[in-house]
């Protein structure tokens, strides 16, 4: 999920000019991208039942340090040296950390349906802390989108039950989710202000690295203790997913979306997690959310339809 953010808020970002059908292929790529991002969500509930947060998520992180540091330096030939300013690095790499923490948890105590709604609030956020932080105002139709796509996420965080929204009575991991969904809106623009030209890969690898001394507390411990001959393969899977599928291959189609359509439009697309969510949950033999439910994921990416009228 991180990654999409920080891709189409790098100051190294850029639209080159696009044919049609180079648009229509990246359309295709966000597309796919949508799809590999539910499945963080699927496969990561999975995971959650057998693995408690903390371990799992420094146990997926140093992986990840492995998988960025090879892209960045032996795909993309970055030049490998310390980071200037190293403190812009521990706050990106702290935000990061607590996002993902509070994404696994959640996922102790509700279901990827939910968290997937959750995660839709966050454009939303982060352009209210685009206003406050980096001074960057968002257009009307932009607005319109977050909006409609914050209504449908609500409805599915309250589970379609009228009731429960007005008498404000939402779940536990949901509640814990939203403030990693908070983390991760300041930590998009954040990527922006923090900037300093850097290589986007190598930039995300440090903020990678630098995500690790947070997750120690709550996960060097019982990482150390754990017996990884008796986990269930769905938890080695998971990891592997999180750290090889959504942190290269995702890199790669949104490097190759983000240069054919515009930011907005790019991050449009994380709109499709709750529908996608639940065509995969149903899929795997998780049951399939009630048609209310499913409704409102649908107004949720009708965001997305209304990102895509806009004028590039």
């Amino acid at each position: 999920m991180a990654d999409l953010t920080e891709r189409a808020a790098s100051p190294n970002s850029h639209v080159i000019h696009a044919t049609g059908r180079e648009k229509l292929l990246a359309h295709g790529a966000m597309l796919l991208f949508a799809a590999l991002i539910a499945g963080s969500f699927s496969f990561g509930g999975i995971a959650a039942q057998s693995m408690e947060a903390g371990p799992l998520t420094l146990w997926r992180y140093l992986l990840t340090v492995v998988v960025m540091g090879v892209m960045a330096f032996g795909i993309f030939k970055a030049p490998l040296v310390l980071p200037k300013q190293p403190w812009r690095f521990a706050i990106l790499g702290g935000l990061i950390a607590f996002y993902m923490l509070t994404m696994f948890t959640a996922l102790e105590f509700t279901s990827p349906v939910q968290t997937g709604a959750v995660f839709t609030l966050m454009p939303l956020l982060s352009a209210g802390f685009a206003l406050v932080l980096i001074r960057q105002p968002t257009r009307p139709g932009v607005l319109a989108a977050l909006v409609i796509a914050a209504l449908g996420a609500v409805w599915v965080i309250f589970r379609a039950d009228l009731q429960a929204i007005l008498s404000f009575d939402v779940g536990t991991g949901e509640i814990i989710y939203f403030f990693g969904v908070i983390a991760h809106a300041a930590y998009v623009p954040l990527i922006r202000k923090f900037g300093r030209g850097e290589n986007p890969v190598a930039f995300g690898f440090w903020v990678t690295v630098y995500s690790i001394p947070w997750l120690l507390p709550t996960g060097l411990l019982p990482l150390v203790r754990t017996d990884f001959s008796a986990l269930p393969i769905s938890v080695w899977a998971t990891v592997a997913y999180l750290s090889i599928v959504t942190t290269a291959v995702t890199f790669m189609l949104l490097q190759y979306a983000s240069t054919r359509l515009p930011a907005a439009k790019v991050l449009g697309y994380g709109y499709l997690t709750p529908t996608t969510v639940i065509i995969l949950e149903g899929m795997i033999g998780h049951g399939w959310a009630s048609p209310a439910v499913f409704m409102g994921a649908l107004v949720t990416a009708g965001g997305l339809l209304v990102m895509g009228l806009l004028r590039d």
